[in-house]
């Protein structure tokens, strides 16, 4: 039997604090994607201030690696935030986290010295640096979200948490050109073969800002109690598992005759127990997350390698080129896919709107793709941008959140940011293979058609697609402790083949 500070979690209606907690726990996924998006425009400008003689092109080198970083930081600060959150607690690790990306974000604008060799290694580090901080955030902002929520609308709450990527692409785009816009004026720079040394101070107030929305939440994040279910199933304290909910919701609870929990099994993470009761589930969430990473962090390289030509502007209007096409992305396409899976991943499901996505993010992708050199190249560039933006769309309308929220909904507390953590950083390990791979492969030095390079992300969606129906759980309008029961129940044999799709997929 459930407990019932548990069962009163699951029934709460939507109260205020769910709303400061979609806000709070937001914020990290805001300075995700405010980093993530603002680099393109200022690499137009590091190119225009460190790399004139080359004719404004960064080389492939320290292209990737200011790309490639922050992502890798990402996957070491998944891996182990996501395991000391299921040590220690949820909101011990969640603060560390925080103060790291803020300070992290300042150390970015105040990158050493303006000798290219200094600041283009400084700005590696702290992006470096950035990145595990942002990966920390992920598994706990996600299982935190999860375990406030009540089953009913627990998906839309996680997908308004990752919605906040959207507002920081949308950020990160209108600062990048109200900063470039008032540099250009102040300068009066017309000339685009040379660059004033001011420049150089531009992109560092763009980095710098993006640390301001996560610090205001900081005090906010500390007040957060322990949730009730790492308080009550992994600590064993049910009655402070209680208190710590009414502070923040208004609930009740009488907790007189569950003064603990049921013995839960004493596997450790990595058994031969944990395997046959969770490794499937793992296995889908890792790969899910790994698949649409390639194909979506890849894809947003596709704004200066596919739509944005060269132009002979300076280095403040090149850089204002891009941010403004990146906002306009984000309201057009970005945004409202977020939104679209906040709205449904509770009436259709988890399992469903991912085979969507993916399912028309490969259709989008090979429209482009095939004739790519006989069409798109030479005509209709706003067909090709249509299919570009309905490939972006769909991604957040499908498995770029779902992949989001399903690791924070399938396992058991104890291991719940641990595998969170996990599926996340197969995730960051695809992105960097699809940001890298491209970069090099549509390389002018390398000759991969760019026709391929769709082709190739198209067949990636479509596997996506077999991964996602063969292993994936549906976890809708069903309690956390009910999701983990399933496998128990599964390895006990207890679930019948009449209950169970294909592969002991639960069908929705």
């Amino acid at each position: 039997m459930a407990l019932k500070v548990l069962s009163a979690l699951d029934s709460a209606r939507t109260q205020y604090y769910h709303f400061k907690a979609i806000l709070i726990a937001g914020m990290g996924l805001f300075t995700d994607a405010y980093d993530f998006f603002c680099i393109p425009p200022i690499l137009k400008l590091i190119s225009h201030i460190y790399y004139d003689k080359d004719h404004y092109n960064v080389p492939f080198g320290i292209n990737s690696a200011i790309i490639a970083l922050p992502l890798l930081g990402t996957v070491i600060g998944s891996l182990v935030s996501g395991r000391l959150g299921d040590m220690y607690g949820r909101n011990r690790v969640y603060g560390v986290a925080l103060i790291l990306m803020v300070v992290s974000s300042i150390g970015c604008g105040f990158s050493l010295s303006t000798s290219p060799a200094c600041v283009l290694v400084s700005l590696g580090f702290f992006r470096f640096c950035l990145g595990v901080g942002i990966g920390g955030d992920y598994p706990l902002s996600a299982t935190i979200m999860s375990e406030f929520a009540n089953k009913t609308t627990r998906g839309a709450f996680i997908a308004a948490v990752f919605s906040m990527q959207g507002l920081g692409i949308l950020v990160s785009s209108v600062v990048t050109m109200v900063v470039c816009k008032v540099f250009d004026a102040a300068t009066h720079h017309t000339n685009a073969d040379s660059t004033p040394q001011v420049a150089d101070l531009a992109w560092r107030i763009i980095l710098i800002i993006g640390a301001i929305p996560a610090a205001m939440t900081f005090y906010w994040r500390m007040l957060m109690p322990e949730t009730a279910r790492y308080t009550a199933l992994v600590e064993r304290n049910v009655v402070q598992a209680a208190r710590n909910m009414e502070k923040v919701l208004d609930v009740q609870f009488a907790e007189d005759a569950e003064s603990s929990p049921n013995p839960s099994p004493s596997y450790p993470l990595f058994s031969t127990e944990f395997l046959s009761r969770h490794g499937r589930d793992l296995f889908s969430c890792a790969a899910s997350w790994f698949l649409v990473d390639v194909v979506f962090y890849s894809s947003n390289l596709f704004q200066s390698k596919f739509l944005l030509p060269d132009s002979k502007k300076n280095a403040f209007q090149d850089a204002y080129k891009v941010a403004r096409f990146q906002a306009l992305l984000a309201v057009c396409s970005t945004i409202p896919g977020y939104w679209a899976t906040v709205i449904l991943i509770d009436r259709i499901g988890r399992v469903k709107i991912q085979i969507m996505g993916f399912f028309f993010m490969a259709i989008c992708l090979f429209a482009a793709g095939i004739p790519y050199n006989s069409y798109w190249q030479n005509n209709n560039k706003v067909g090709f941008l249509f299919l570009y933006g309905l490939t972006l769309f769909f991604s957040n309308f499908g498995p770029n959140t779902t992949t989001f929220i399903v690791p924070a909904e399938l396992f058991p507390a104890r291991f719940r940011t641990t595998c969170h953590g996990i599926s996340g950083a197969f995730g960051k390990v695809g992105a960097i293979i699809g940001t890298v791979g491209v970069l090099w492969a549509t390389d002018r030095n390398h000759g991969m058609r760019k026709e391929a390079a769709l082709i190739i992300l198209g067949g990636v969606c479509v596997l996506g697609i077999l991964v996602t129906y063969l292993f994936m759980r549906e976890t809708k309008g069903r309690s956390l402790e009910e999701n983990e029961n399933d496998n128990q129940d599964e390895t006990k044999g207890s679930v019948t083949s009449v209950e169970l799709g294909l592969f002991g997929r639960r069908r929705p």
